[in-house]
This record gives structure tokens, sequence and C-alpha cells, in this order.
């Protein structure tokens, strides 16, 4: 399915990308896929004359949490039905880097992908193919585009479960917004002026309690600036910084 731009506005929100697996041989990497497409947010799983899969083998051992919804609501479908339905994106190894072959090159990068998919305005796939031969030529040539991993030149070929998993990684933020992740929010809220303010004043005062020769203490305040500076300390890495500083700065005393 070729997709066809227009001028019309896109919607704000599009249906992730369908992930589908050509004839794979082991139901292992149909259940490494399901659980990778778990993990980032993707949930039509379509499967090209897949072998058999038992929910007590190897398929949904594999899977994870990925056994309760996304293998067993695989949808079983002919290569027929995805070349006619969706915009298909063919993940391969070898992409013949030149011109005059037209079956795999050109090609995109998942991270290119990335940026590019968003604006298809078309339902898409994600296209892998078997174990030992991947896609086949004839296959490649009714995809719309190819997609390539970049990997070692000297050995380049993924095991199926691998590409997948990492093309899904790379291409996470179409199925997840970043509030849909683990990681908390990576924000920095730098700490107040007068707080830093009192960190470098708690320096000086440490500087002088330990007898920094005078001449060298500008230097010094000046590297602890730099070196601050560069940090961008939270007011909670100020305020133990301050505590540990006065405790240094009075020990002298004590002793």
């Amino acid at each position: 399915m070729n997709d066809e731009s227009s001028d019309t506005e896109r919607p704000v929100s599009r249906t992730p990308p369908a992930v589908a697996v050509v004839d794979a041989q082991s139901p292992g990497n149909v259940g490494t896929i399901a659980r990778a497409m778990k993990n980032f947010g993707f949930e039509n799983l379509l499967l090209v004359d897949p072998p058999e899969l038992d929910p007590d083998g190897e398929a949904y051992g594999y899977a994870g949490h990925a056994r309760e919804d996304i293998l067993p609501n695989a949808e079983e479908v002919s290569f027929d039905h995805l070349a006619e339905n969706y915009h298909t994106i063919g993940c391969t190894a070898v992409t013949n880097e030149d011109d005059r072959g037209h079956i795999r090159f050109p090609y995109s990068t998942p991270a290119d992908l990335a940026d590019r998919l968003p604006t298809v305005d078309a339902p898409t796939a994600l296209v892998f193919g078997r174990e030992r031969v991947g896609l086949t030529n004839e296959e490649l040539s009714r995809i719309d585009e190819i997609c390539s991993i970049p990997a070692n030149a000297e050995y380049p070929v993924l095991n199926l479960g691998q590409a997948a998993t990492i093309t899904l990684y790379e291409l996470r933020g179409l199925a997840l917004a970043d509030d849909d992740t683990q990681l908390p929010d990576l924000e920095r809220v730098r700490a107040p002026e007068p707080t830093v303010d009192r960190l470098y004043d708690q320096w000086a005062a440490l500087l002088e309690e330990i007898n920094r020769p005078e001449e060298k203490r500008d230097k010094t305040m000046r590297m602890l600036r730099r070196v601050f500076g560069r940090a961008d300390l939270t007011e909670r890495e100020a305020n133990t910084l301050l505590g540990l500083l006065r405790r240094a700065t009075e020990r002298p005393a004590e002793d």
C-alpha cells in the first residue's frame, strides 16, 4: 500500500504500527517479539504462515506478560493482506547499498523511521522475515520501504528477536508517551541562587579554616564555581554539600 502525501491536516495521534512476522520457524522468536511489543507499547501482532503457538510451549514461555494479550490476540494474515492494506516497512540486515539495485535500496534506519513515520497518513506495519533468510527479494519488491539496523559490517545479521527488539525500542515514541514509561521526570530543577551562594560562602570559610594560602583562594573559588556551574546542582544536592562543608569547617575548631 503506497502512501500518498496529503495537504489536509494530519491527526494529532495515530495507531502505532502493527508488527508483522513472516514465516517464523521458531515459536520462541514469536514470543520474544510479542514481549518486545509489550515492553515498548505496541499491540497489534500480525503473523504470516506462523509456527504452531502452543499455550504451553516456547512462544508463551518467552512472551512474558505479552502472553496475556498480544500473543493470544495475534491475527494470522496473508502476505497479500499486508501488501494491500498497510504501508509496509521491511526490516532486513542486507541492504545492497547500490542505487542500481532498487529492491533493497534506498533504506532507512530505525532512528530515521522514528522521525518520519508520524507523517505517514496510512496504517503501517513493520515486517520481519524468517530467521535464516529474512524477507525474500520478491517479498521486498512488494514492500513500500526498507529499514536496516546499523551493525558491524563484518557481521550485520541479527537474530530475529534481537532485530525486532532493537527496532521497536527505537520506535517506542510512536507507541508510548514520555509519561507512560517507568523513567522518572528527567527535568532537573536548579537550586535557588541564594542556596548556591551560601554553598560558595561555605567553601570560602573552609578554605580560610584550613589555611589555604590566600593567594590561591581566588583561583580555587573560580574553579569551584566552574565545577558547580556545570553540575547544575539541585536544591537537595546543594543543601547536602552545605551540611558536609559546615561539619568540615567546624572540625578543626573542635580539635
